[in-house]
């Protein structure tokens, strides 16, 4: 049987990166997203649900995280699900926590307007960069959008 282990997230970072080192050298930095949901419950009001993510981002993406990044920014990150489980010291009973281990992140606006961006630029960063874990700079970052006569009424949308 097949197996898959995938998670694509768009969100708002909760706090500042917080990086360490291995002590082999290897950056490690610990993001945490909020990621929302807005419905239509089945009497038509407004519902709304916010779920928090801890994401482990690893090498070149954790220092990046930790130099663009702050408290409200905007991130996608691809990545995988990983269970973490240890002893409590306090109550000596086995503690489990599901996290993302992040194998690909792209900045993002924040949610205040986008005036990070206009910091960023300033700065010579780049607010819309994205970060391959293996630093290849060589992949297309973005696209153009296409013009609207590139599109054929006439196309079989199977859904």
């Amino acid at each position: 049987m097949a197996n898959l282990n995938k998670v694509m997230l768009i969100g708002n970072l909760t706090r500042d990166p917080e990086l360490r080192y291995t002590p082999k050298g290897t950056a490690v930095a610990d993001v945490a997203i909020a990621i929302n949901r807005v419905w239509n419950n089945d009497a038509g009001q407004r519902q709304e649900e916010t779920t928090f993510v801890d994401v482990t981002l690893w090498g070149r993406q954790a220092e990046l995280a930790q130099q663009y990044l702050n408290k409200g920014r905007g991130i996608y990150v691809e990545g995988r699900l990983q269970m973490d489980t240890w002893d409590d010291k306090n109550t000596g009973q086995k503690r489990s926590k599901l996290k993302v281990i992040g194998e690909n992140m792209q900045f993002l606006p924040d949610g205040r307007g986008g005036a990070r961006r206009q910091q960023d630029s300033q700065q010579g960063g780049n607010g819309g960069s994205r970060a391959n874990q293996g630093g290849n700079s060589d992949q297309k970052q973005g696209a153009t959008p296409a013009a609207a006569e590139d599109f054929s009424e006439e196309d079989d949308i199977p859904f």
